[in-house]
């Protein structure tokens, strides 16, 4: 129980990696504040399942990337935490969209919306209430290291690790460390074509150093240890959890 009483914010924790960092840290001993944006039946089932296996967690319902979204959120993690500090920030929440020949000028408004302003945002409101000493991870993605065809996303999450790397250092002072978590090809919702079409898997994990796709939990394990008090000592951080995707040319386990 790493974290016992401790408390958390998850973003983004309706399903995936968001569910799986928040039912981690709940795992920890933490007290989870586990945001969504609109799937309430996803939301209750990540609470049920982190009550059931014995921790403590609320949801918190707020659309990033409209008006008042902010207020929306810190208004229900107040609620939730009724007066006591936040320990860790994990800013997980993100839209994904397609090639740049088919993202539209408001889809590109959207993923800039929701996955750099918010973030950016929900810092600047939860710094008043975060402990000193306290975590922030903020999720990125391979795709900032790797070319990939979604450049408009990529771009979105190449602004959240220059974020972490600046506030790392904004934040020092307080002994907050701030650190970025980049997951690979991860088997979310996300990631539907993991389930449809076996040929992309084939080809994915024939250039992974591991062998495999990754799994939600893999990723929480990896945010486990940036909030543990065995990351004191990293902040300004870019960890790579892709189980080695794309490190050089493939075909090294036969």
């Amino acid at each position: 129980m790493a974290l016992s009483g401790k408390t958390a914010l998850v973003t983004g924790a309706s399903r995936g990696i968001g569910r799986a960092i928040a039912a981690r840290l709940a795992a920890d001993g933490a007290f989870v504040v586990a945001h969504y944006g609109s799937n309430d039946a996803a939301a209750k089932d990540t609470v049920a399942g982190i009550e059931q296996s014995g921790g403590q967690a609320v949801a918190v319902r707020a659309e990033l990337g409209v008006d008042g979204d902010i207020d929306t959120l810190f208004a229900g993690v107040e609620r939730a935490l009724a007066g006591r500090p936040l320990d860790i920030l994990v800013n997980n929440a993100a839209v994904l969209a397609g090639p740049i020949n088919q993202v539209t000028p408001a889809e590109f408004d959207r993923l800039f919306a929701v996955n750099v302003k918010a973030p950016y945002f929900i810092v600047e409101r939860a710094l008043p209430l975060l402990r000193d000493g306290g975590r922030i991870v903020n999720v990125s993605s391979a795709a900032t290291r790797i070319a990939l065809p979604e450049t408009a996303y990529a771009m979105t999450k190449g602004a959240l690790d220059v974020f972490s790397r600046n506030l790392a250092v904004k934040l020092g002072p307080r002994g907050i460390t701030v650190n970025t978590l980049a997951p690979g090809v991860t088997d979310t919702d996300m990631n539907t074509w993991l389930r449809e079409a076996p040929h992309l898997v084939e080809k994915s994990t024939a250039i992974t150093a591991l062998g495999r796709y990754g799994q939600p939990e893999d990723i929480a394990d990896a945010a486990a240890f940036l909030v543990s008090d065995d990351a004191r000592w990293v902040t300004g951080h870019w960890l790579d959890a892709t189980g080695g995707l794309h490190l050089g040319p493939g075909g090294f386990h036969n």
